[in-house]
């Protein structure tokens, strides 16, 4: 007997990885935005994603992104606080933490990428009460 392998979800590449950073001194949550390969400046730190994957909306969400942040010193010099792979999907797992600043995935997208199609779907749901009343003149 053969044995069938799911097949595997292919991976999205994207150019934007989309982050959200929270400064613990003002309370203040930001989204910001980071093109693959080149570096943004959120507080004190330089965060860069070097690769932002996602799947096709046909399949289960997964959206991962390989980051290197750095943080700035007193001195002017980076130091290298964060470089591994972050999850949208399980912000808790491989946020930055940072006395100061939290900074984690939310999401990647492709400003040339057509928008996924919606399907809507008819409301088909049975007025209450049985027919519809004709409105009175």
């Amino acid at each position: 007997m053969a044995m069938v392998a799911p097949a595997a979800a292919e991976r999205v590449s994207n150019p934007i990885a989309v982050f959200a950073g929270l400064d613990k001194i003002t309370g203040l949550t930001t989204t910001f935005e980071a093109k693959i390969g080149e570096q943004k400046r959120f507080g004190g730190l330089f965060i860069k994603a070097d690769a932002c994957y996602t799947r096709d909306v046909t399949e289960e969400p997964r959206t991962t992104s390989f980051v290197e942040v750095e943080e700035i010193e007193s001195d002017d010099t980076r130091k290298k606080i964060f470089s591994g792979w972050m999850f949208a999907e399980s912000p808790g797992l491989s946020a930055v933490e940072h006395p100061i600043y939290d900074v984690w995935l939310t999401g990647c997208r492709d400003p040339n990428a057509p928008p996924p199609v919606i399907e809507q779907v008819p409301d088909t749901q049975p007025v209450p009460g049985g027919e519809e009343e004709e409105p009175e003149d």
